[in-house]
């Protein structure tokens, strides 16, 4: 476990005090005010974790010089053993809140879901994929919203894009990037043989207009008529869009709206998402070249998790967590996953740090 100097706990709280005595002066500019209280804010529960660290070290200290009174002992003893026992957890909540910060884990996101191998059986996956981070998003209170999709014949998706919005989204969806696989028996087979067919999830942190410049110069659009699989959507304008980003070769096509200028403004949401990821993984790949993550690589090739419909299970490679909890999971409750997740992204990154 990394240890939390006691040099670096004084500095955060007292870190903490400053700013509070600054606010309550009153004598700030409101932009310099704005400021102060977002580091407060963001300080408040690292403060108090490093509180609860200082009290439970020097109650341990307190209670060791009373070791010598033989009156005391024995009732120092028994609280010494109960402190002793809270103190490993309280310093790894502090350094679990010290952790550096993806800057990007408030944020709105991106969810890309795109049938692998399988034919109709992917696509019918693809569906079920959605609808089960759909509920979750539910549970969560947040928002979704289809950006573009391309039905397949039998039911499911070819691919679909939404966007999803709320507090923390990012930071609950970003290990689910990678090649999901589905084993089952697939509606139209007859001999009930299991099939296995894949489908893959890209999660990307929304960007904003102020996040990413892009120059029109480097941008080739393409205005063409929609058209849809059995007649849906079909347009009798030309309101598709096609953009090409020239410097990346990034393509976005969006027909989904009626309106050429929706289909242009959602496909340039899309193009900025794809742009910041691109911009975001390039720095985290550069931050990670000295050792890769179990958890959180993004590489979006590799198998991360298994759907096996006759056991009943849910399995994920990267943490060999298994739960027999299959029909749940698909309906939403994903909540043990993704904290076991985030829970093993935590550890592996404290080890970093303790490599160091």
């Amino acid at each position: 476990m990394t240890h939390v100097s006691e040099k670096q706990i004084d500095a955060i709280i007292e870190r903490h005090a400053a700013l509070q005595a600054r606010m309550a002066t009153g004598d700030m500019a409101p932009a310099d005010f704005v400021a102060a209280s977002k580091e407060f804010a963001e300080l408040e529960p690292v403060a108090r974790a490093a509180s609860e660290v200082t009290r439970l070290r020097a109650e341990l200290v307190s209670l060791r010089d009373m070791l010598a009174d033989p009156e005391m002992k024995a009732m120092a003893e028994e609280e010494m053993a109960a402190i002793e026992a809270a103190l490993p957890a309280a310093e790894h909540d502090l350094a679990i809140k010290l952790l550096p910060k993806d800057v990007a884990d408030e944020r709105a996101a991106m969810l890309e879901i795109r049938a692998g191998t399988g034919g109709d059986e992917a696509a019918l996956f693809a569906g079920d994929l959605l609808r089960m981070y759909s509920r979750f998003a539910d549970t969560e209170g947040w928002k979704v919203e289809i950006i573009s999709a391309n039905e397949a014949e039998v039911g499911g998706y070819k691919e679909v894009v939404a966007s999803v919005k709320g507090q923390g989204v990012f930071a609950k969806l970003k290990f689910e990037s990678g090649v999901h696989r589905v084993q089952r028996v697939p509606v139209t087979e007859s001999g009930g043989r299991i099939h296995t067919s894949a489908a893959t999830v890209a999660v990307l942190p929304e960007a904003e207009e102020v996040d990413v410049a892009i120059n029109d110069n480097d941008l080739k659009i393409d205005i063409y008529r929609a058209s849809g699989a059995g007649g849906q959507h079909v347009n009798t304008t030309d309101s598709a869009i096609r953009i090409t980003h020239i410097p990346t070769g990034l393509v976005v096509i969006q027909q989904d709206e009626r309106s050429q200028h929706k289909n242009r403004a959602k496909a340039m949401q899309v193009l900025r998402s794809r742009l910041f990821d691109l911009e975001r993984t390039k720095r985290h790949n550069a931050e990670a070249s000295a050792r890769k993550a179990m958890v959180g690589s993004g590489d979006r090739s590799e198998r991360i998790r298994t759907y096996n419909f006759p056991q009943g299970r849910v399995t994920d490679h990267r943490i060999n967590l298994t739960l027999h909890r299959l029909p749940e999971i698909l309906e939403g409750e994903m909540g043990e996953l993704i904290d076991a997740l985030i829970a093993e992204d935590q550890a592996q990154r404290l080890a970093g740090l303790s490599d160091d």
